[in-house]
């Protein structure tokens, strides 16, 4: 393969390979945080557990209407290729846009941000806010971490996919092992399931409904990852049957997995021990299983960190990649490098995309920034389904979306709920999602004669 835009990505990837990416890529920094924040805005763990059980209802509508769209349309790029088909150039240029920053970019960010978090609790100079530079030490070990994975990336594209595989299998078979371990032997109190803190009773229906949507936000951030199939659809064996499946698989198990980790949580502190907490997954595991309980928790959970900032790091690129191939102005972006098929030159832009991002926030921020335009992106993509439906019924479908209209018309409904609400919550994060999407349509605008 040459450098030029000609390049051309192998159809290598396997489904099972699809699979592990799927469930890599939902699996970061959300479930071993976010829990804490919910905990702060809601204070009841049987509604926190629902939330992430409709979080997952959702995601499973998104993945059927991705199967129907990226057995159709099997090229790399995911959401890219289905709003530039359906909607036109200005919206697949927008999600593509917006794929660098918050798609990519902002999780990657977040997850390594999460990890460093953990490993503070070990190492107190990588504490946030620890040190007195311009720069924290925390952050600059996140940065170390972003661009290590850059490394093993531009090794070639079997090095990426093969880390995803073994990192994932051992992060799962960890998360497992906590799961059984915290039932069998944790020192935890079931009562936690069911106890709300004192403050939710006073909760008004506008604060109630405010903190919902505001909680289904960062649960649909991490749920974020049950797309990932579809932006390697152009490397996949056999896209029109392993798309839908890997998609569908993977985001299946990563429900059940999330169910029992919040569960795991509950049982092992109480809520308002969790509140407003980053490392809630590092403060049940030691009132479950002691110190050295603690330490192999943390094992398993930086293994899952890394599992996921690894998964997003192969994913991203591939949406620039198919940008850089249909505007000469981004041409760049469809480099390949010499025999690697892997797009290098959109992998080191999302390297320093995402250093910029480790310096510019907290993980509550970046997280609600990232999951309102992600869940608007996804939105408009599902919605691609049933507009593709009624314009163009003949097109060939080697898989039909199940349960359609339901399953896409319910999508949209909680999505549109909960991003109406959440402009309310966090107006400021909200906005800065919405100035992000305008600017990828300034940026179509000033390069759109170039195409």
């Amino acid at each position: 393969m040459g450098n030029d835009k000609g390049g051309r990505l192998r159809r290598h990837v396997t489904r099972r390979s699809a699979t592990l990416l799927v469930i890599a890529n939902i699996i970061g920094a959300g479930i071993f945080t976010t829990t804490g924040f919910q905990a702060a805005d809601i204070g009841h763990p049987l509604v926190i557990l629902g939330l992430w059980l409709l979080g997952g209802v959702v995601a499973l509508c998104g993945a059927l209407a991705y199967g129907e769209l990226g057995a159709a349309m099997p090229s790399a790029g995911g959401e890219y290729v289905y709003l530039r088909r359906t909607y036109g150039g200005a919206f697949g240029f927008m999600s593509a846009f917006v794929s660098l920053v918050a798609g990519f970019s902002a999780p990657i960010a977040s997850v390594v941000k999460g990890l460093i978090g953990y490993l503070a609790a070990y190492v107190p100079a990588l504490a946030e806010g620890a040190g007195t530079g311009v720069v924290k030490l925390g952050d600059l070990a996140a940065i170390g971490v972003v661009w290590l994975l850059v490394v093993i990336q531009l090794r070639g594209a079997s090095s990426g996919f093969r880390m995803v595989d073994w990192v994932t299998l051992t992060k799962v078979v960890g998360i497992v092992a906590i799961l059984v371990a915290a039932v069998l032997v944790g020192r935890g109190r079931f009562a936690g399931l069911v106890t709300p803190s004192p403050g939710f009773d006073e909760l008004g229906m506008a604060d109630l409904m405010t903190g919902l949507a505001t909680s289904l936000v960062f649960v649909m951030f991490c749920y974020s990852g049950w797309n990932a199939a579809a932006y390697i659809a152009g490397e996949l064996r056999d896209p029109e049957r392993d798309l839908p499946r890997s998609l569908l698989v993977g985001t299946g198990f990563v429900v059940l997995l999330y169910l029992g980790m919040n569960a795991v949580y509950f049982y092992g502190a109480p809520v308002t021990e969790l509140a407003g907490r980053v490392e809630v997954g590092l403060i049940a595991a030691r009132n479950l299983f002691g110190d050295v309980g603690a330490v192999a928790v943390t094992v398993v959970l930086c293994a899952s960190l890394l599992g996921s900032a690894t998964a997003m790091s192969v994913a991203g690129p591939r949406v620039y990649y198919a940008l850089g191939r249909d505007y000469p102005a981004f041409g760049f972006l469809a480099s390949t490098g010499r025999g690697r098929g892997v797009p290098v030159s959109a992998l080191l832009l999302q390297g320093l995309v995402t250093s910029a991002i480790i310096l510019s926030g907290r993980i509550d921020q970046i997280m609600q920034y990232a999951g309102f335009t992600l869940t608007l992106f996804a939105s408009l993509a599902v919605s691609c389904v049933i507009t593709l439906r009624i314009r163009h019924p003949e097109m060939p479908r080697p898989f039909r979306c199940w349960g359609y209209p339901w399953t896409p018309l319910f999508f949209l409904a909680v999505s549109g709920w909960m991003m109406i609400w959440a402009v309310r919550g966090r107006p400021g994060e909200s906005l800065l999602s919405l100035l992000t999407v305008a600017a990828g349509g300034l940026l179509f605008w000033l390069t759109r004669g170039r195409k």
